[in-house]
């Protein structure tokens, strides 16, 4: 079919048409993106259909703002140059735009840049506000908080890592947000009891909170208790809580579906019972790292857990008995962590999977005594297997991946990294698994390209792929991928020491490239970069450290086609002034930059290239040395601007 036959067809296609088309499409933004680019009839039908707007440039918004009548969610994360200011320019000065009326949703995640000002002006100009993300914004605090609490109609807020918020901040957001459903207030270290118990008697609704890494009692659980529609707590690392407080638990929350406890340190194994016993309709229990040996004297810990679809308990110590009890009795599995567990055996893995045939997720990271023949066992009786992870089990061999590949044809996850037994054959065996998307194979020494060959001609769904250290990787295999993996998204090859410039040219031609390593490639040279940097537009993170043999004309590129870098690693390199300077100043969406060991750099080139991204920077690694060569002027400017300084 020639192209006017095709645009004859198109000019049949009215606008009902194109809209019934439009929601056929996948969530992949990438569809969407292809069908809006292929004419105006198209881009118009996306335009009218689109809620969700993710802002990499906030200057060209008010424009684009009233060619999208549906807009109800913006994501400003990916924006580092979001401040007040540009709020209130986005928000007309108080002129409220009619898309703002009907906003829902907010992502504001590491918007440093924005503080009270901003946020009082967001919410005001958007009524029916449902949902607000502010993680990681490390400055926020209680004045923030007061301006969120004025959103009478939010549903859910995530307030991980505001450093700054306390009690009073918490009690605001309670008293005015009593419609609150979901809260996570992970890494807001100054939250204590006293918050937590406003917090319940105020807002009832509750159904999902996450008070992770708080310096909360027993008390704390005693007061979440009375929340009697939480369906999800996680507690993750909350060291000061003991047996006491889930005691607590068990007696309140009735409809609790959801609950993690890893890493809480002063649990017993016998702790959990009473949680157990109080809410047989657990779904989820994770448990990881809590208890030194996992005990069978309170059986009821899985005879009553009948309803039980997820199960981590990694690092305990089990015993050979624990798992033909979860077999018999948690039929409804579908994801055990058992990674750096003591005690897991061959044929307690066969006990596990002849009743839990249901599996679709096992975690045996590190559990160095299985062989091929519990692989075998899980092979055969999980068939729905979609992600197992094996790091580090290195008894096993070739006939592992045979079973895989005869059995797991669903397999989307595998994780064999530092697998000694994994070869060329096994890969072979393996890229029967056509549906694999990830694949870790970091480590795996005794693989070659022609097992890359293997994997890049059947698996061609693949996404990721970790390559670390696999000695005996080169050109050939980079060539394969490029042909077979086109959806290649995240590639490790990091001291993969046979790659040269050749194998950089490769790359270049798979388009969606978006996460590279190549730390410590010392026969990639500026030649190689070059094809990169010019063939793979989304690169978004970036790291080529130890990269010593790239000269500036090698950056310089990177600074012209790489405009969508968001993370780089520039330590170790051989950079000088000007490069560092043009990279700095011309990847306009930059946020983390690690600048460790640039010995070619000078003192006045790390000011000029820090004076150029201190606007958007939210990260920056440096030697400890400059801190006290750099004016005082450029380090109280980057922490102004919210950006985070590690010295190395």
């Amino acid at each position: 079919m020639d192209i006017s036959t095709a645009g004859g067809l198109l000019l049949l296609l009215n606008e009902d048409l194109l809209t019934r088309i439009y929601s056929f499409l996948s969530g992949d933004s990438s569809d969407k993106k292809s069908f809006r680019a292929t004419c105006k009839t198209f881009y118009r039908v996306d335009s009218l259909q689109r809620t969700h707007f993710r802002i990499l440039r906030p200057e060209f918004l008010p424009q684009l703002l009233s060619k999208f009548p549906c807009l109800n969610s913006l994501d400003f994360s990916g924006c580092p140059r979001i401040d007040d200011g540009a709020l209130a320019v986005l928000l007309r000065n108080g002129s409220v735009p009619f898309w703002a009326t009907k906003l829902r949703r907010a992502v504001l995640s590491r918007s440093c840049g924005l503080g009270y000002y901003g946020l009082d002006i967001l919410v005001k100009s958007c009524p029916v506000l449902e949902i607000i993300d502010v993680s990681y914004c490390c400055t926020f605090g209680d004045l923030e908080a007061s301006a969120i609490s004025c959103a009478g109609n939010l549903r859910d807020l995530r307030l991980d890592k505001c450093l700054g918020v306390t009690d009073v901040g918490l009690a605001k957001i309670a008293v005015g947000c009593g419609r609150l459903e979901k809260l996570s207030l992970k890494w807001c270290l100054e939250i204590t009891d006293i918050g937590i118990d406003l917090l319940s008697k105020k807002c009832s609704n509750l159904k999902q909170l996450d008070v992770s890494y708080l310096k909360v009692t027993n008390e704390a659980l005693r007061s979440i208790s009375r929340i009697s529609k939480l369906e999800v707590l996680a507690m993750m690392r909350c060291g000061m809580v003991d047996d006491v407080g889930l005691r607590y638990l068990g007696k309140g929350c009735p409809l609790l579906q959801v609950l993690d406890i890893s890493r809480c340190d002063k649990l017993s194994c016998t702790s959990i019972v009473s949680v157990i016993k109080g809410h047989n309709g657990l779904i989820e229990l994770h448990a990881s790292y809590c208890f030194f040996e996992l005990h069978l004297t309170p059986y009821c810990l899985f005879l009553e857990l009948k309803n039980i679809k997820t199960l981590t308990l990694d690092g305990a110590r089990i015993a050979h008995s624990s798992f033909q009890l979860i077999s018999t009795s948690c039929k409804f599995l579908v994801e055990i962590g058992l990674g750096k567990c003591k005690g897991v055996t061959d044929n307690g893995i066969l006990q596990l999977v002849s009743g839990c045939i249901n599996l679709k997720m096992l975690n045996l990271t590190c559990c160095g005594d299985i062989t091929d023949m519990a692989i075998t066992g899980i092979a055969e009786s999980c068939q729905n297997l979609v992600c197992l992870k094996l790091e580090c089990c290195n008894l096993l061999t070739e006939k592992s991946l045979y079973s895989l590949g005869s059995f797991s044809y669903l397999l989307e996850e595998l994780d064999l990294t530092d697998c000694s037994g994994v070869t060329d054959l096994g890969l072979s065996y393996l890229s029967r698994c056509s549906k694999l998307v990830c694949l870790k194979l970091g480590l795996c020494t005794n693989i070659s390209d022609k097992g890359i060959s293997y994997i890049a001609s059947c698996c061609t769904k693949t996404c990721e792929l970790d390559l670390y250290r696999c000695s005996g990787v080169g050109d050939d295999a980079l060539a394969s991928l490029s042909v077979g993996c086109k959806k290649l998204k995240k590639l490790n090859l990091s001291y993969c020491n046979k790659i040269t410039d050749r194998g950089m040219k490769f790359l270049g031609h798979i388009e969606v490239l978006s996460d590279l390593e190549i730390r410590g490639l010392l026969n990639i040279t500026s030649e190689g970069l070059i094809a990169v940097a010019a063939g793979c537009k989304r690169l978004a993170e970036l790291d080529i450290k130890h990269c010593e043999n790239i000269d500036d004309s090698g950056f310089w590129a990177l600074a012209h086609y790489s405009r969508n870098l968001r993370q780089i690693n520039l330590s170790n390199c051989a950079i000088r002034d000007v490069g560092l300077c043009m990279v700095m100043g011309n990847l306009t969406r930059l946020q983390d930059a690690k600048l460790v060991n640039l010995i070619n750099v000078t003192v006045n080139g790390f000011e000029l290239a820090l004076r150029a991204c201190c606007v958007r920077l939210k990260k920056v690694k440096l030697l400890t040395s400059l801190r006290f060569r750099l004016s005082q002027e450029i380090v109280e400017m980057l922490a102004a601007r919210g950006c985070r300084v590690r010295w190395d």
